[in-house]
């Protein structure tokens, strides 16, 4: 063999294992490790849901309340409600309280939208509502217990009667991410009213209405905005209280006063809502079985209606939905 041809035949050889080196390195390579997707690369519509739970649980907001702004949740799962009245609220917006106190159980308008909500009694127990675990708490902004309360959980202060119920459910809408709800219930209430007020404005025509709950020492009446139904009969149906009644508990904007029953026919319409204070153990009797009561135009005409004390001091949206349909039938009843 020629020196010539030796060197061909070493050259190729020494290629052929170098093909060979290479073809073996690419198909041994290993994977590369996954990396995460590009700005540009969209994530899946599933992938999507299955991520949001996770990312509105971690968000928060700022809400300005009595009691200062505070960092809430977006979307609270365990809402302690320490306030009954307020109650009603939640449950229109579709949220059932973890806890509330005993003046919720005891309004009947609520049977059967408590079931499995723990029961707070007076609601002065910082140790049990701590065990609770709640993300929101709800309390009165002269609360007692403020201080330790928020201390446990983000807490919104709320001063009663600074909003009217209207504005006070998109509020509690607001803070726990239920403002489309909130909304959507004033609507329908406001639809409600409307095909309502044709038909009571009709049956009342010019006459008066009051609301009076006898007490231990004499009547309170109330006016448009204390529960009752007053806010029914005087800002949403526009009916007209008896003058003593329209300058002290409505145009002085207190929502109530207390009177003597000696001066019970000045403050008596024409359409009286009663039942007795439920603040006191006093004998209504007192009241109601007085010559004075007996002979009101309203007493002498059947016209005088028996509401629940435990249920018609709530002016919640719940509540105000079952008044709405008493007040109705009663005013307009032949």
């Amino acid at each position: 063999m020629s020196r010539r041809f030796k060197k061909i035949s070493t050259y190729a050889h020494m290629m052929m294992i170098m093909m060979i080196v290479v073809v073996a390195a690419a198909c041994g390579k290993a994977p590369a490790p996954e990396t995460k997707p590009s700005a540009s690369v969209q994530p899946s519509s599933s992938a999507q849901a299955s991520a949001k739970p996770a990312d509105n649980a971690n968000e928060t907001i700022s809400y300005t309340a009595e009691n200062g702004v505070v960092k809430l949740k977006k979307n609270p799962q365990r809402v302690v409600v320490l306030e009954s009245w307020y109650v009603g609220f939640f449950l229109a917006i579709g949220i059932k309280p973890l806890a509330v106190t005993q003046g919720a159980f005891d309004n009947p308008f609520f049977k059967g939208k408590l079931d499995g909500v723990e029961n707070l009694g007076d609601g002065k127990s910082v140790e049990k509502i701590l065990e609770l675990n709640p993300d929101l708490i709800i309390a009165f902004d002269g609360n007692e217990n403020l201080e330790k309360i928020q201390s446990i959980a983000p807490t919104v202060a709320v001063k009663y009667g600074k909003l009217n119920y209207k504005d006070q459910i998109v509020e509690f809408g607001k803070m726990t991410g239920k403002e489309d709800k909130a909304k959507e219930w004033v609507a329908n209430w406001n639809k409600k009213i409307a095909d309502y007020k044709p038909k009571v404005e009709a049956a009342v025509g010019s006459k008066t209405v009051s609301i009076l709950n006898p007490y231990a020492k004499g009547l309170y009446v109330f006016g448009h905005n204390y529960g009752r139904g007053g806010e029914i009969i005087y800002d949403e149906f526009k009916l007209k209280a008896p003058p003593g009644a329209q300058k002290a508990a409505i145009d002085s904007k207190t929502g109530w006063a207390s009177i003597s029953l000696e001066k019970l026919p000045e403050y008596a319409g024409d359409f009286i809502f009663t039942s007795p204070w439920s603040g006191d153990t006093a004998d209504p009797d007192t009241v109601y079985g007085s010559t004075i009561w007996k002979s009101l135009p309203a007493v002498k005409e059947n016209r005088v209606f028996q509401v629940d004390p435990k249920a018609f001091t709530f002016n919640d949206p719940i509540s105000l939905e079952a008044e709405l349909d008493f007040i109705v039938e009663k005013l307009t009843q032949k």
